[in-house]
């Protein structure tokens, strides 16, 4: 019985994770990057001395298997870090998440947010039903206080949609939920436990987080960069590369975006095309800035929840490693979500920017930008609207029934950490392994 051709469209973390185990188990791919350098999103830049990343990656790990797969892929050059994360809210700053740790907060919102959890702790849940919105959830389980003075307005921020409109199929622990104790003690003084999935996290040594990527393709055969896909043929099943060549595949996995695929299909059913069309997702502006200063706060990153501020998080990849910078400098990375329902000025963002950070204290005056870097991320995340669950749903059946599978966070449409999509990788390299 001849071998199935296997093809994978994209070489970030989702198309190498796969291929690597495929290979594991024996079994020949090909993948097809569209950029001259394979990693999508855990790509790293080198600019006049700073090392900066598109936009903020670490690793989180909940399982075991991803810890011994990335140790083994970075052996030595990996490093733990207990999160320094912050919220700056009511013109000062206070340890992440917020609704555990309320103190030092001023008195009026400490009490608002206070009375609202303990009366939210004390009604029972109602049952959950299709209309139930993220909204929904935050009140009922913080209460309105939380809600009003950080959960709604950073989330609106954060997804450019008011919690309102979406879903709450996304959490999966996203978000911490203390107990009505922790909360107290988290109100009375600071609270010593951390929270939360990424309460500790791990990052290079030395480099980027493209360390990770370059270790999975250094072990990977039949790499190709360089080659962006213009057609997917399902009648065929052929892929033609913009090149003008052409590839024949028996399964086809996509870490494509899933709204860029009917470009490539063309011609889809029309119930299929609909269900397209209903995806949503924010972008994410990402400005990266090398700074002559030296930085004593030791924070990995910020969030802002205010609508006067333009981001809503600033992170800071000279606490993550020392390598990153020159001695005595710092670097940071600013992130801006937009939409079409709420677009931003693209000829103002960096001088926007530039001023919130010094607005913020971030960045003065006497300091000087030594290196900048920018990345305008198409799809930041998918939005979990009331329309998600059923067009995510029809077209992943849709592209089953045609052997593709759909990988990533941006390929399955899905709010995946770097973890999820190791995992997800290699969940389908073993399907694929059983039918080759």
């Amino acid at each position: 019985m001849p071998k199935k051709r296997i093809l994978i469209l994209g070489g970030g973390l989702a198309g190498l994770s796969t291929a690597w185990h495929l290979q594991k188990n024996g079994v020949d791919c090909r993948i097809f990057e569209k950029e001259k350098e394979a990693g999508g999103l855990c790509r790293s830049k080198k600019i006049g001395g700073f090392t900066f990343d598109c936009d903020g990656h670490l690793l989180h790990f909940k399982h075991r298997y991803t810890f011994n797969l990335v140790k083994g892929l970075l052996g030595s050059n990996l490093a733990k870090h207990q999160r320094s994360a912050w919220i700056y809210s009511s013109g000062r700053f206070s340890h992440y998440p917020f609704q555990a740790n309320l103190y030092g907060l001023p008195k009026p919102v400490i009490q608002d947010c206070l009375l609202g959890f303990i009366q939210a702790y004390n009604h029972s849940l109602p049952e959950i039903t299709q209309r139930y919105s993220f909204q929904d959830w935050i009140i009922q389980h913080f209460g309105k206080g939380i809600a009003r003075h950080f959960m709604t307005p950073y989330n609106t921020k954060f997804w450019t949609h008011p919690p309102q409109k979406l879903t709450c199929e996304w959490l999966d622990g996203f978000i911490p939920a203390p107990s009505l104790k922790e909360v107290i003690e988290g109100t009375i003084e600071p609270n010593k436990r951390q929270f939360g999935y990424n309460a500790t996290f791990w990052y290079p040594k030395a480099g980027g987080i493209n360390q990770l990527p370059l270790a999975l393709t250094a072990q990977l055969k039949h790499l190709h960069t360089g080659c962006p896909v213009s057609k997917i043929d399902l009648e065929e099943k052929r892929i033609t590369l913009a090149s003008g060549g052409s590839e024949k595949f028996d399964i086809l996995v996509s870490t494509i975006p899933l709204p860029e695929l009917p470009r490539l299909l063309g011609g889809l059913p029309k119930k299929t095309e609909a269900l397209f069309k209903k995806l949503n997702w924010n972008s994410i502006f990402n400005l990266n800035l090398g700074i002559n200063k030296n930085d004593s706060a030791a924070r990995h990153w910020v969030y802002y929840p205010q609508k006067e501020v333009s981001f809503f998080r600033v992170g800071f990849f000279h606490n993550f490693s020392t390598s990153l910078v020159p001695a005595g400098k710092n670097s940071l990375y600013v992130e801006i979500a937009y939409s079409k329902n709420k677009p931003v000025d693209k000829n103002r963002i960096i001088g926007h920017s530039i001023n919130d950070l010094k607005k913020m204290n971030i960045f003065r005056e006497n300091e000087v930008i030594l290196a900048q870097d920018t990345n305008d991320i198409k799809y930041g995340y998918p939005i979990y609207d009331f329309n998600y669950r059923p067009a995510r749903e029809g077209i992943a059946e849709f592209l089953m029934q045609n052997n593709i599978f759909a990988c990533g966070r941006y390929g399955s449409w899905r709010y995946m950490s770097m973890e999820d999509v190791l995992l997800e990788g290699r969940q389908i390299a073993a399907k694929i392994a059983s039918l080759s």
